[in-house]
């Protein structure tokens, strides 16, 4: 793996078969957002202070 390539992980509510899944990657000034299940598929960018915002209300 490139060191310019995220590492993707996938979220812990995904479900037991694997198919709805949402993964994020990690990078120092974005986080990146996508769908498992179309990799190569549009992702959503975000700083990690939009990300935390977000996070935020998600676990309300």
């Amino acid at each position: 793996m490139s060191t310019s390539e995220p590492a993707w992980i996938k979220s812990s509510y995904s479900s037991a078969s694997g198919d709805d899944c949402v993964e994020i990657a990690t990078l120092p000034h974005t986080v990146h957002v996508r769908d498992s299940k179309h990799t190569q598929g549009p992702q959503l960018r975000l700083s990690p202070a939009a990300w935390a915002d977000f996070l935020t209300h998600a676990t309300k």
